[in-house]
């Protein structure tokens, strides 16, 4: 695996970069927004994962997350942030990070949280890459109003292509498409979706949700409904 960690705090830096020697990962540092995002301009395909510190010298973690995902959609971010309010924390992850940890944090977990979002990243590419040459997409959902494949990672609403959906966010509609109307509590949703026991925030699937929904907005109706006190649903039937 190939990570660039974006981290102003040297210390982190060589701290973690022991770590990730230790599991015969190739990383490089870059120490101010503006570094990070020329470092990512000038080979975006290289990289398999992203970590990176909101607070930040030059242009802050926010303008960086934004920026690399108008180069790319798919590149998985895990955003790193001293700031422990619930505004911070969903504003990254609206602005297109798939995970966020706390500092201070255990190098452990956060190698745990990189192993489990690069596989999930990693079982995407590996649908894609074996069924790109199959002449007929093959739909894991399919009903009179909405289709999703994994193979292609892309989803329809209305025969219209719900757009730019990063890994996180195809994967949790597909993990509540997959059983309409079936009620996911944001427990379930944290174990299918992100694959680990998941010690943070449970807002972390409401901030998903809620980038989620503004994308099947631009498309057609809204398809990804709550149930008061319990969770989330999915349900296309156009009855809700």
């Amino acid at each position: 695996m190939k990570i660039l960690m974006i981290e102003d705090n040297k210390s982190v830096s060589e701290m973690m970069g022991m770590f990730f020697k230790k599991e015969q990962w190739d990383a490089s540092f870059a120490y101010d927004g503006n570094e990070a995002v020329e470092m990512f301009k000038s080979a975006p395909d290289d990289w398999d994962m992203i970590t990176l510190d909101l607070n930040l010298p030059g242009k802050d973690g926010m303008a960086v997350s934004s920026e690399i995902r108008q180069i790319s959609q798919t590149v998985p971010i895990i955003m790193l942030t001293a700031r422990d309010s619930e505004s911070d924390q969903v504003l990254g992850l609206e602005m297109g990070a798939d995970d966020y940890v706390t500092k201070p944090f255990s190098p452990i977990t956060l190698i745990a949280r990189i192993k489990a979002l690069h596989r999930r990243a990693q079982m995407g590419t590996t649908n894609s890459a074996d069924e790109e040459n199959t002449q007929q997409t093959n739909y894991d959902v399919e009903t009179g109003n909405f289709k999703l494949s994994s193979s292609t990672r892309e989803a329809y609403l209305d025969g219209k292509l719900i757009p730019d959906l990063t890994p996180k966010e195809f994967d949790l509609l597909k993990t509540l498409a997959q059983k309409p109307k079936q009620v996911f509590s944001r427990e379930q949703l944290l174990q299918l979706v992100w694959n680990y026991e998941f010690y943070g925030d449970e807002r972390t699937v409401d901030a998903h949700i809620k980038k989620l929904r503004q994308k099947i907005e631009k498309v057609g109706p809204q398809v990804i409904q709550t149930v008061w006190g319990v969770g989330y649903k999915f349900d296309d039937s156009k009855e809700n």
